[in-house]
């Protein structure tokens, strides 16, 4: 594909030319350096021919089919003068690894095309010099098969962890997703059950009681605004990349219970906290997940249950938090949304325990038991 007009390739740097300026020099030091193992071997000349192979060789991180080329006519060039088994053995060694490389990072089709021309190569290369049996042949071949191989599991394995790392990526932004959807279901659905309840009361006493009217807009303003707090902390979150964001405020927690059965009083349930064990700190996601499940399970008394109370038991325990929402009403009409879809999923993403049904000696019950280490 030509250039756009008025564009240059960029120049090749200083390092480049000269790493291969030294590659395309490889194969003459190598010739010379074999040459001259005719007659003993030179020091610096060896020197020399090692330097260069290493060199060669790290040249494949960025051009392996070139890298591989050169390294490929080296020692063929070499062993055309220097007909020996040592040498052939170094040239099947050193080009396999090439191979190696190519197989562990390129695509397949391109590694196995490479593999059978560098094997053909060497085979006919051997087989013209050094004259070797058939068993040194499939040695050779079975050696290239190895080293094919073992640089394509590489490959698949790399792959592999690619695949898993993006699943893992994929599972973590659903199960963001899915919490923020509970979050926005269990603190709108409270919220608007709530403003519902005490419009309607509301709207029945304005003429007869201003006093009480007064009090339910009172209660809609509250929750109103704290629905609104709420909703902002959470678009926070949304935009945590954002460096110029600052949290608007703390999540809820077990703390606020009292504030929970304050505002549900005023939609007509009266709710009965009561605490078992020793209060401790707790982790922040436990915290939150089991005030929501609470705020859920004290929505649904309020919409479906037909009674004005309910009991809200949160036990500690050594190892876990126990939490339980009774009511003595109709029997827990949940209705079709995701209530409780939501609080089991909490539950069971805490790897906890949850039940919810109808009691036997009537009403509703809704129980959770999550594993709860003290916070650090």
């Amino acid at each position: 594909m030509s250039a756009l007009p008025g564009t240059r390739k960029p120049p090749l740097t200083a390092g480049a030319v000269l790493a291969w300026s030294g590659a395309l020099l490889y194969p003459g030091v190598l010739f010379v350096t074999v040459t001259s193992g005719r007659f003993g071997f030179d020091q610096l000349e060896i020197l020399a021919s090692a330097g260069l192979t290493v060199w060669v060789l790290a040249l494949l991180r960025r051009r392996p089919l070139p890298a591989h080329g050169i390294l490929l006519f080296s020692w063929i060039l070499a062993l055309t003068e220097m007909p020996n088994g040592s040498v052939a053995g170094l040239q099947i060694l050193l080009t396999d690894l090439a191979v190696g490389y190519i197989a562990a990072t390129r695509p397949r089709a391109l590694s196995i095309s490479v593999a059978v021309v560098t094997y053909v190569l060497q085979a006919l290369s051997v087989a013209a010099f050094v004259s070797p049996n058939g068993s040194f042949l499939i040695t050779v071949m079975l050696a290239m098969a190895v080293t094919w191989m073992v640089g394509n599991s590489v490959q698949v394995r790399r792959a592999h962890a690619d695949v898993m790392r993006e699943q893992a990526t994929a599972q973590a932004v659903t199960a963001e997703r899915l919490r923020i959807a509970r979050e926005l279901h269990d603190m709108v659905a409270h919220s608007i059950g709530i403003i519902a309840i005490q419009a309607g009361v509301g709207g029945r006493v304005i003429d007869t009681q201003p006093a009480e009217a007064r009090n339910a807009l009172d209660a809609i303003e509250a929750t109103s605004r704290d629905t609104l707090s709420g909703l902002r902390r959470m678009l926070t979150a949304l935009r945590k990349d954002d460096p110029g964001t600052a949290p608007l405020g703390p999540v809820p927690g077990l703390d606020d219970l009292a504030r929970l059965a304050e505002a549900t009083m005023d939609a007509g349930v009266k709710v009965d906290i009561r605490t078992e064990g020793e209060p401790r700190p707790l982790p922040p996601d436990v915290d939150l997940s089991a005030y929501r499940i609470v705020q859920e399970a004290v929505t649904n008394v309020v919409r479906h249950a037909g009674t004005g109370q309910c009991r809200v038991t949160v036990g500690y325990g050594d190892e876990e938090l126990a939490i339980e929402v009774e009511d003595d009403g109709a029997g827990g009409v949940v209705g079709t949304g995701y209530g409780i879809v939501g609080m089991r999923e909490r539950v069971t993403l805490l790897r906890g325990e949850f039940t919810a049904g109808p009691r036997p000696e009537g009403g509703f019950r809704v129980a959770a038991r999550i594993p709860a280490p003290a916070a650090a």
